[in-house]
């Protein structure tokens, strides 16, 4: 008799995850806008961290069906990737982050606590991501082997 089949992950809401990286880009310029008085520090990892989230979810709406696990480590090696970016200087790449949009989704210095802030904010996301319920599948009956 063969061992029944594990029911496939399910696949995360693309429309709810655009809704909720909409709502933390909106958090995270809200943290560091002159309008919010939480201390530097706290307003720099904060956003960090709330930068690797968006990656978190951004990487959740182009495979919904990945598994928390993965996804975890798929937005770690793409939220360090752009970090360490930051130590490449040419003029075209220096011209993009001299741009808003450029230093907001590039940075433009490396700065070695914000892969501690991008561990942080990718762990909270994962987790929070991990304890939604999901529906399970019966797997089908089994026919008896001959």
């Amino acid at each position: 008799m063969t061992p029944p089949r594990s029911a496939p992950p399910s696949q995360r809401s693309r429309p709810l995850i655009a809704l909720l990286i909409l709502i933390t880009i909106a958090a995270g310029l809200w943290i560091r806008s002159r309008y919010f008085s939480f201390p530097p520090f706290y307003a720099k990892y904060a956003g960090d961290a709330l930068w690797a989230v968006v990656v978190f979810l951004g990487c959740g709406f182009l495979h919904p069906k990945l598994t928390t696990a993965r996804l975890a480590a798929l937005s770690v090696v793409i939220a360090w990737s752009v970090e360490f970016l930051q130590l490449y200087h040419t003029p075209w790449l220096d011209a993009v982050r001299s741009t808003r949009l450029g230093t907001l989704t590039l940075g433009n210095t490396f700065n070695a606590p914000d892969l501690i802030a991008y561990v942080i904010g990718i762990g909270a996301i994962s987790l929070i991501d991990s304890l939604r319920i999901t529906p399970h599948r019966t797997p089908a009956p089994q026919a008896p082997e001959s």
